[in-house]
Order: C-alpha cells, then sequence, then structure tokens
C-alpha cells in the first residue's frame, strides 16, 4: 500500500513538475516567440491602413497565403479530436500518455486557421457580414457554422478530462492566487462515485459526436474549392482528400509537440518509444493513403485532357510550382516510406524528421492547390503572377509563433500528460486489457477441462517444446 502512494506521488510529482519548475531556456523561447508576435502584429496594422494592396494578392489571384494556412491550421486541428476520440473509443491502453497533448493541438490551431480568413478578408468587421448577410447556399456560411460547432465541441472535450488534474491542481496551490483560479475551473470536483461516472459518460458521449463533426469541418473546407467550376479544384475527391490530408498533417504535429514535450518536460519516462512507434506506423498507413489520393487527382486530371485543367496540372509537375509540388511528394510519401518502413530507422529522431518534413509538405501541398489554378483562371483573361510580400510572410510566421506560445503557456498551467488517466492506467489497464483479451480469443479444450490456469500453462510449455524440436 505504502508503495503504491509513493509510486502515486512521485508520478504527479513528475507530471507537476513542468508547472512548478521554470528555466531559464522558457524565458528565451517566449521572448524569441514574443519578438516573432510583434513583427506580425506590426505588418497587421499596415495591411489595415493600407489595404490589401501591401500584400501580394492581385487579380486573378485573390487567395495566396492566408487561405493557404487556412486550409493548413485547420488540418492539423485533426489531431486531438480524431486521434483521441478513436483511440478512447478503442480502449487503446498506450493513448493514456498522448490524448491530451493532442487535445490541446485542436482548439488552440482553430483560432489562427479562423484568424486567416480574417486576414485575407482586409477588413475584419466584413466577418460579421457572413453571419448577418449569409445565405446558407454558400460553403463559405458552411465554414462558419462547422468550424464554431468544432471549436465548441473541441473545447468542452479538452475540458471535460482537464477537470480531475485542475481539482489536484486546486488542493495543491490551496491559499495561493493560482489556486483560486484553479478552484474555478474545477467546478467543485470531490472525486465521488457519482462524478466519477457522469465524467466518463460525457467524454465517451464527446468522443462519439467529436468524430462526424470532425471529418464534416475539413469536408466543408474542401466545398470552398470543389463547389467551384476552377480548374482541377471542381472534383468530387477533394472532400475524402482533405479529410486525409488533415489526418495525416494532424499526426505529424502531435509526433513533433511530443519529442519536444518529452525532451523539455524531462517526460521520457511517459513518453515511450512504443507511442512514437505506434503513431509512426499510422502516419505511413496515412502516407500511403495521401499519397493515393493525390495520384488519382491528378492521374484523372491528366486523361480527362481537358485543356484548362491540363495548364494547372502542368504547372504543377513541370511548370513554375514544380519545385513545390515535388518536394511535396519528396516529404510526405518518399521520405516516409525510406524512414517509416525500416524498423532500424523508425525511431524518435528518425519520427521527428518525418514528421517535420511532412508539416512542411502539407503546407506546399495547400499551396499547390490554391496557386496554380488561380494562375491559369477558366476565363480567357491575363494570367497572374504571385509573390507574398513581406506583410504575409511576417503575418504567417507570426500565426506559427503565437500558436505555440499558447501551446506553451498550456503547458505551464496544466499537466499535458493526463494524470488521472495514468493512474487509472496502472490500476486498471492490466486488468481491462486482459479480460478484453480473453473475450475475444478462442476457449481451448484444455482451459474447458481445468478451468484453471496449470493447464494453460501446461498447454503452451507443449507448444515451446513442440516448436523447439
Amino acid at each position: 500500500m505504502d508503495n503504491a502512494r509513493d509510486d502515486y506521488s512521485k508520478l504527479e510529482e513528475d507530471l507537476i513538475k513542468p508547472i512548478t519548475q521554470t528555466g531559464r531556456d522558457f524565458y528565451i523561447t517566449v521572448a524569441i516567440l514574443l519578438a516573432v508576435i510583434s513583427v506580425g502584429v506590426f505588418a497587421w496594422i499596415i495591411q489595415l491602413r493600407d489595404g490589401l494592396g501591401v500584400t501580394g494578392l492581385n487579380r486573378p489571384i485573390y487567395w495566396g497565403f492566408y487561405i493557404t494556412n487556412f486550409v493548413f491550421f485547420i488540418g492539423i486541428s485533426h489531431a486531438g479530436t480524431l486521434i483521441s476520440a478513436i483511440l478512447r473509443l478503442a480502449n487503446a491502453e498506450w493513448r493514456r500518455a498522448i490524448t491530451r497533448s493532442a487535445e490541446v493541438i485542436t482548439v488552440l490551431v482553430l483560432f489562427w486557421g479562423v484568424g486567416n480568413i480574417i486576414n485575407d478578408l482586409g477588413r475584419p468587421e466584413r466577418l460579421l457580414d457572413t453571419i448577418f448577410h449569409g445565405k446558407f447556399q454558400s460553403p463559405l456560411l458552411w465554414d462558419v457554422v462547422s468550424i464554431s460547432a468544432y471549436l465548441i465541441c473541441s473545447s468542452v472535450y479538452l475540458y471535460l478530462p482537464l477537470i480531475p488534474d485542475i481539482a489536484l491542481l486546486r488542493d495543491k496551490f490551496k491559499g495561493t492566487k493560482r489556486g483560486k483560479f484553479y478552484r474555478i475551473l474545477a467546478i467543485g470536483w470531490k472525486g465521488t462515485a457519482k462524478q466519477w461516472k457522469i465524467l466518463q459518460r460525457m467524454i465517451s458521449l464527446m468522443a462519439i459526436l467529436i468524430i462526424p463533426i470532425a471529418v464534416s469541418v475539413h469536408t466543408v473546407v474542401s466545398y470552398v474549392f470543389a463547389m467551384t467550376i476552377q480548374p482541377m479544384w471542381h472534383s468530387t475527391i477533394f472532400g475524402p482528400y482533405f479529410v486525409t490530408g488533415a489526418i495525416f498533417s494532424g499526426i505529424a504535429a502531435l509526433l513533433i509537440a511530443m519529442v519536444v514535450i518529452r525532451k523539455s518536460c524531462h517526460l521520457q519516462a511517459y513518453l515511450k518509444p512504443v507511442h512514437f512507434n505506434n503513431l509512426g506506423l499510422l502516419l505511413l498507413v496515412m502516407s500511403i493513403l495521401w499519397f493515393y489520393f493525390t495520384f488519382t487527382e491528378n492521374l484523372t486530371s491528366f486523361y480527362g485532357a481537358e485543356p484548362s485543367h491540363l495548364a494547372v496540372f502542368y504547372a504543377k509537375l513541370t511548370g513554375p510550382y514544380a519545385p513545390y509540388f515535388w518536394s511535396m511528394v519528396f516529404l510526405c510519401f518518399i521520405l516516409p516510406m525510406a524512414i517509416l518502413s525500416n524498423r532500424k530507422t523508425r525511431t524518435i529522431p528518425g519520427i521527428f524528421i518525418v514528421s517535420c518534413g511532412v508539416i512542411v509538405g502539407m503546407w506546399l501541398e495547400r499551396y499547390t492547390i490554391v496557386l496554380p489554378t488561380l494562375i491559369n483562371p477558366r476565363l480567357p483573361i491575363e494570367r497572374g503572377v504571385y509573390t507574398p510580400s513581406w506583410v504575409e510572410l511576417a503575418i504567417t510566421a507570426a500565426c506559427f509563433a503565437a500558436f505555440i506560445l499558447l501551446y506553451i503557456l498550456f503547458v505551464k498551467m496544466f499537466p499535458i500528460v493526463s494524470i488521472w488517466e495514468i493512474k487509472e492506467g496502472k490500476e486498471l489497464g492490466v486488468e481491462e486489457t486482459t479480460a478484453r483479451v480473453k473475450s475475444y480469443l478462442p476457449d481451448t479444450v484444455l482451459e474447458k477441462k481445468s478451468g484453471g490456469s496449470g493447464a494453460n500453462e501446461n498447454d503452451s510449455s507443449s507448444r515451446r517444446e513442440n516448436d523447439h524440436e
């Protein structure tokens, strides 16, 4: 009993240490991120004052970096909802250490996806026109509705599993200003059997609800392109193609976050190689699936041989956007296949390299979807040229920096690894997993006769002897 108590005390100490102890690296990182954000805010003020003329956007290129960022950030948000919800519903025991770090990505990154839409509007107040004067026949209004529902549900899904850990922090920091903050968020949690039962039901309900919402969000994002008649946008494959790419980039973002958290917060005992190996294999599967959709999309455009589509097709494969396209193929398919398909290279450093490559490659994928089509419009008008200005680059960098900063601040406020879920895994995980395995394995004749473990051990021993012979 004392050993178990000491074990749990050590667990709590390890997972709360990133909150209570702050090193010099934290302040240096925050200072750098704030500097990048400051430059981005300065650029945004210039854009508000002078209009979108300070960007590289022009006619007919009315979408550029901002819409690329929007699709990219919304895609990354699938890291938490789909991965966490599916693993939770499947009772995958290895999920316990990674679910929260995934769920945080979902909530925080959505703000910057929406923020890039506001940047693209030029005048932020125009966003209200979509709400007050929008028509539901427009995919743009579908975006507003689906993303709003996604943000609300994702926030609730993040908050519910946080409650027991917030209550633990409330008791630890009792009598301090931080303790008052945690007391408000804990909403009277005492850990009674009734409260645990309600919490588990609510988490399961939100896990079920969040999956179709997450799938619908990036499907609707794809409709913004596919509902037009622009070449290589008007495609029925865009829905599943965008969802696949979203999950793909979301897993990569989660793996990068896990590597950084594991190193900076000294959580090697909780984020183990098995977590990276399992997610690395899932990343490999998604890479293959993503390549299938990419190949199919371009093959049908080439085989159809419609002139407007071929103009976009060759702009990507052999034209001015070929370096971006083939870099995307290398980073999103060739590199993952080379490293993740080999057990010797499927290590934490190898997975980190692949994940960084996938993040860059998936941003390039969005870029090569948006720009080549706009530069080669269907109408017989002059072809466009797009070069992002320093304003767009600064605002884009600020969005990434702001997301990273918010993630760091979350880690300093709440346990990034769920304490109560790790405890639950230690207490019930082995027993529940054993019972679940026994439930779907067939009963042997010896087990039926003996009804005990002795016969099973004899049977196993006999099999080992036969295998040896």
